[in-house]
């Protein structure tokens, strides 16, 4: 996915979170790119004048800034909506009045999660949650006020090197419980944060030259698992027992926000962009766990394996 490019100025917004330091991290590594990173200490987004004045003199802006809590928009949409949907309009309008770029992350929560086959880019939206509601409100204000400049990718079921993901949460409850409970009926496409944002970055860099159609973009990893399958799947690469996982249904589980039981995306855009799919979500986690952030607790998970499983 490696491309070369003039000097361009990028802006990355929520780059404190998992997706926004591995962007940062992406794009100072590229020859000929100034990056700027703000996190949600730094920018909010949904005061109009603190982002018209972040966007100035910006060529791309990545916005990562995202409220995050799916069960906490139940209690509050407004203010999950203000970020997700108002604080990308403000972002929005920022880059229409200076010509940027702008890449916006979206999510699998825009979609009803009912159907059986890979939803396409264009497939009909339902969220079932307020989250997904202010998402998908936010994915409007992309495509109104820039029909020629904007990109929506969404994501889904990401894990990274910071912050706290299901990965992690797996090889930490591996050190503390022999057996593990884990949903089984509910199917997307584990995705690492770190393939993501390089994928994000060569969009960027496609749509300055012209080549990538604005849009909606799907960016998660090929295949489908369910949570129970990813679970098993960390514990065979990281050399624990899969057996001590038990798969149970979501209702062992109740959540205040309904969770899509299918949010399984199709990848078809990224040819008319000329960017790559992701690899599938098994190699994803394979380069993944090898890194110190995974591969450390899933050490300490092995060595307490042994009492655990004794016990």
């Amino acid at each position: 996915m490696t491309e070369t490019t003039a000097s361009t100025a990028w802006l990355v917004t929520g780059a404190g979170g998992i997706l926004g330091r591995d962007v940062l991290a992406e794009l100072n590594a590229a020859p000929g790119t100034e990056v700027t990173g703000r996190t949600r200490g730094e920018l909010d987004i949904t005061d109009p004048e603190d982002v018209r004045a972040a966007v100035a003199a910006h060529h791309v802006v990545v916005n990562c800034a995202a409220w995050t809590d799916v069960d906490g928009a139940e209690a509050d949409e407004a203010a999950a909506t203000a970020v997700n949907g108002m604080g990308v309009r403000h972002l929005a309008h920022a880059c229409a009045e200076t010509g940027a770029v702008l890449l916006h992350v979206s999510t699998d929560y825009v979609l009803p999660g009912d159907a059986g086959r890979p939803y396409a880019e264009d497939a009909p939206t339902g969220p079932l949650n307020a989250y997904g509601r202010g998402k998908l409100l936010g994915e409007r204000m992309v495509a109104e006020l820039l029909p020629r400049t904007g990109y929506t990718v969404r994501t889904a079921w990401l894990y990274g090197t910071h912050g706290h993901n299901f990965v992690a949460t797996m090889l930490e409850l591996a050190s503390r419980r022999a057996t593990v409970d884990v949903v089984a009926d509910q199917y997307g496409q584990p995705t690492w944060s770190a393939v993501l944002a390089r994928q994000v970055a060569v969009l960027g860099r496609a749509a300055l030259a012209g080549r990538a159609p604005a849009g909606v973009y799907h960016g998660t990893a090929a295949g489908r698992t369910t949570w129970y399958g990813l679970a098993r799947e960390v514990y065979r690469l990281s050399g624990l027992d899969p057996e001590r996982l038990r798969p149970v249904g979501s209702a062992a589980f109740p959540r205040p926000a309904v969770r899509p039981a299918y949010g399984v995306l199709g990848h078809a855009g990224w040819a008319r962009a000329g960017v790559s799919c992701q690899p599938s979500w098994r190699d994803q986690l394979a380069a993944a766990l090898e890194t110190p952030r995974f591969a450390e607790p899933a050490a300490a998970a092995r060595a307490a394996a042994l009492t655990l499983v004794a016990g």
